[in-house]
């Protein structure tokens, strides 16, 4: 008997789009070796899910609802193995304040930062003042709680009113120190460092079009051209962060290499699997297939994550 693999795409966060092109990838591969079905899970797909019995779920979902632990959460009442991090760590690395804390805690160097978190006009003076004198200008803005650098943008002092006020429904909003340098990407697979990938975008940085677009032209390249040491270096910072953070299967951190320092910004529980994602890319690199890949993350889905 075939296993059952149900694959949740789509769902209500800014990167539904980019939830589907990892689905059809993900079913595409597997869709011999299993009986396959994508569901977007809106209106009663507890019932469909209970209905189908997968024997997995693939968790295809980007962003807020399918990366934060709240799907999780659902599929562990319902006893069902699913793939990625758990309730804790996805609740965890999605919230890039608490990450960060737990980043400084555990001594990794990250951007400084300032936490917005009561939008109006008085406040947003005496924050600038503050983000002014513990960060200087340029800083980069962002949701707490968004992927795919929805929402992420690079401000001087006279763009910081304008972009902020574009976050201005968020409850949080992130301000940190601007590190230029060179834009590398860890792969974490389980236990294990996977590989690395520098990104050269021709765009200011790897923002969403850079990521997903083909006419943005971002340059990977493989192998990074830095020497053992600084390699094992950042895989190690990764690995490290992947493990404190409680996190599963597959992670891929973020970080900017500036004058011999590597700063972590973030880490991606669930990192897209299209056609330019960088974690398959990583593994063809490394000698896994992207076949093997999401095999390897199917085996590897459990409870209790």
């Amino acid at each position: 008997m075939k296993k059952k693999i149900l694959i949740l795409a789509g769902g209500y966060s800014k990167e539904r789009e980019i939830s589907f092109k990892t689905a059809k990838a993900v079913f595409n591969q597997i869709k011999k070796d299993y009986i396959c079905k994508i569901l977007d899970p809106k209106n009663r797909f507890i019932e469909i899910i209970r209905k189908f019995k997968p024997d997995v779920i693939f968790n295809a979902l980007h962003g807020r609802y399918g990366e934060d632990g709240y799907i999780q959460l659902i599929l562990e009442n319902e006893k069902i193995k699913y793939t990625h991090s758990g309730v804790e760590a996805s609740s965890t690395c999605i919230n890039k304040i608490i990450s960060k804390n737990i980043f400084i805690k555990n001594k990794i160097l990250t951007p400084k930062h300032v936490v917005i978190n009561n939008y109006n006009n008085n406040n947003l003076k005496k924050k600038f003042n503050i983000i002014n004198k513990k960060l200087k200008f340029p800083v980069v803005i962002k949701p707490i709680n968004e992927g795919s650098s929805v929402g992420v943008y690079i401000c001087d002092k006279k763009s910081f009113f304008t972009n902020i006020k574009k976050l201005k429904t968020e409850k949080e909003i992130l301000v940190e120190q601007y590190i230029p340098g060179r834009e590398i990407q860890v792969a974490i697979m389980g236990s294990k460092k996977l590989g690395t990938i520098e990104l050269v975008p021709k765009r200011r940085f790897y923002d969403y079009k850079a990521k997903y677009d083909k006419s943005a032209q971002t340059k990977h390249i493989l192998p990074v051209n830095l020497n053992k040491e600084s390699i094992q270096e950042v895989e190690n910072i990764a690995l490290k962060a992947h493990k404190i953070t409680k996190c599963k299967g597959i992670t891929r951190s973020d970080f900017r290499f500036y004058k011999n320092k590597f700063y972590l910004l973030e880490i991606n529980t669930q990192p897209g699997m299209t056609e330019l994602s960088l974690v398959p890319e990583i593994a063809k690199y490394k000698g896994i297939s992207f076949y093997k890949l999401i095999k390897w993350m199917i085996q590897d889905a459990s409870l209790n994550r």
